[in-house]
């Protein structure tokens, strides 16, 4: 059975900082690029970050790219979004994402695998 599960969410004070991790279970990564993306209550889903097959590339969007580092354990079947100095309009549900291919995407349609989601609450 082909499983994403997320973990690491939870709640933080403005400027702290979190690590989720995503489990892949039921297939290896290594031959799928992996994106993070978010949705916010009423809000539609916004891609966060992506990286390639061999980490060699990564794609990280406006909002988070100095503030997000997104990684991978291939051996492990393991991925990651490190978020730094967050901030409240961080709050949302994230979500690590699979897609068949060697690049990242941006668009949610072609990933083909997505995890249950780990909230995330930045407040003060």
């Amino acid at each position: 059975q082909v499983r994403l599960v997320e973990s690491g969410g939870g709640s933080v004070e403005p400027g702290g900082s979190l690590r989720l991790s995503c489990a892949a279970s039921g297939f290896s990564v290594e031959y799928y690029s992996i994106g993070w993306i978010r949705q916010a209550p009423g809000k539609d889903r916004e891609f966060l970050a992506s990286i390639g097959w061999k980490a060699d590339s990564t794609v990280l969007a406006d909002p988070v790219k100095d503030r997000f580092t997104i990684s991978r354990d291939n051996a492990n079947n393991m991925l990651y979004l490190q978020m730094d100095n967050l901030k409240p309009e961080d709050t949302a549900v994230y979500y690590c994402a699979a897609a068949r291919r060697p690049y990242g995407s941006k668009n949610a349609g072609d990933y083909n695998y997505w995890g249950q989601g780990t909230q995330v609450t930045v407040s003060s």
